[in-house]
């Protein structure tokens, strides 16, 4: 009977984590992506970049515009009167010939109607380097989404990972209070505890209670964090699978000659300088064809204001616009563009040398990190024997609580000294994938 409720408290402490959620360093990098605001917003600004191409390519085509208009003429006089305008007769003879109304009157309805077409011919350079510009902001665009998404994958895999090292301080901590604990134990089981041993011990055991304690907050803020940034509901138990490698493998690095950041800055100076053209082609000529057709009628009153059939008017042809004077301002606008492009083109060289110099040190610290691991782990695993002969000496009464003391935390420093060395390789790693093309 013992024996099965034994089983059933152990199988009532698994349940909890037969729910919790697994999850692996990709897909936490996946959900990360996925929920991120930095990424969504970089869509947008290539969404966006392409509907301002549409709005400037549409310059290239024709332009049709319509207007209809009704117009009621009133006597200044008699603003009431429903007749239409007074003239002397004079006047009204000359128009007798022109206007379809009584003479001595002007039509008070008016009724006009028309179309106009523009097609652009030749800009010299408006319009076609405007969408040039354009073509290089799209592709400006998605480099700096590729660059947000180098960014929010190295985050992501810093927040598994610190979540995943605040696990190991908590495992660490417990078996730093648990060795504490096992100590006074043993001196108390000896019938041999002096007040200054079960002091001291008494005291290491209170000072790694409150080590647990903040070990274990700092877990549950690292996996909240985690948990909000993945989009994952905050009750939800996570269970971290991926664990921090005992061996890490040589980079296969290459010479650093493209990343996102440069090709940014290498699409805004083509972006730039296409400004710069577009605008200086602005104190040019433009070339267009042009067609109209214009239908009006007039009337004395509203209702016969189609009784009689409207005048119409077209024409087609071509226009030449030329600016004559506009004080200096296409070519300020050009100048103002080309300068833009110069500082592009000194950002883009200040660039080259502090990514290669960030990339090439990540590559060293990476070597350098695997190299120190190989003699931390030596360290420790001397560490780790110090302790283990401390501890059989404290036993059999040939040393005392304090020189436990100091082994002990010398090991959980060694323990703390190794998992920040594999927390800073895996970062090295995801920096020089970061940063590499």
């Amino acid at each position: 009977m013992r024996k099965l409720l034994y089983m059933l408290f152990c199988a009532l402490m698994v349940i909890p984590n037969a729910f919790a959620l697994d999850l692996s360093l990709n897909e936490a990098v996946d959900k990360i992506v996925a929920e991120s605001n930095d990424v969504k917003k970089a869509d947008a600004n290539v969404q966006k970049a392409r509907a301002q191409l549409k709005s400037v390519n549409a310059n290239r085509w024709m332009s049709v515009e319509g207007t209809v208009s009704y117009m009621n003429l009133v006597d200044p006089k008699h603003p009431t009167s429903s007749k239409g305008v007074e003239i002397p007769s004079e006047i009204g003879a000359l128009l007798n010939k022109s206007l379809p109304v009584p003479l001595g009157e002007i039509p008070d309805n008016i009724f006009a109607a028309g179309v106009q077409v523009t097609q652009p011919i030749y800009t010299f350079g408006k319009i076609g380097n405007a969408v040039d510009a354009m073509h290089d902001a799209i592709d400006m665009s998605k480099s700096a989404k590729d660059l947000t998404l180098r960014e929010v994958k190295y985050a992501a895999a810093d927040l598994y990972w610190t979540a995943k090292m605040t696990d190991e301080i908590v495992a660490a901590s417990e078996k730093n209070l648990n060795n504490a604990r096992a100590a006074r134990k043993k001196l108390t089981a000896a019938g041999r505890a002096n007040r200054s041993n079960l002091i001291k011990i008494e005291s290491d055991i209170a000072t790694k209670e409150i080590d647990l304690s903040d070990a274990k907050f700092n877990r549950d803020v690292a996996y909240s964090m985690l948990k909000i940034m993945a989009g994952i509901d905050e009750t939800e138990d996570v269970v971290l699978t991926d664990s921090f490698p005992n061996e890490f493998e040589a980079l296969d690095v290459k010479e650093l000659k493209s990343n996102p950041q440069w090709d940014i800055y290498q699409k805004q100076i083509k972006m730039y300088e296409s400004n710069a053209s577009s605008k200086r082609a602005g104190g040019y000529p433009t070339l267009a064809a042009v067609a109209a057709y214009d239908y009006y009628s007039l009337g004395t009153g509203m209702g016969n204001i189609f009784a009689k059939e409207g005048s119409q008017s077209a024409y087609w042809g071509v226009a030449l616009k030329v600016p004559l004077f506009t004080g200096g301002l296409h070519s300020a606008n050009a100048t103002i563009e080309a300068m833009n492009a110069e500082a592009a083109h000194q950002e883009l060289d200040k660039s080259k040398k502090l990514i290669r110099h960030e990339y090439n040190t990540a590559v060293n610290k990476y070597k350098h990190l695997c190299d120190d691991l190989g003699k931390l782990n030596e360290a420790h695993r001397l560490a780790q024997k110090a302790y283990d002969v401390s501890v059989n000496r404290f036993a059999a009464g040939q040393t005392s609580a304090i020189e436990l003391s100091d082994v002990s935390s010398a090991l959980y420093r060694m323990d703390m000294a190794v998992l920040n060395a594999k927390y800073n390789i895996l970062m090295a790693g995801e920096s020089v994938k970061k940063l590499g093309e």
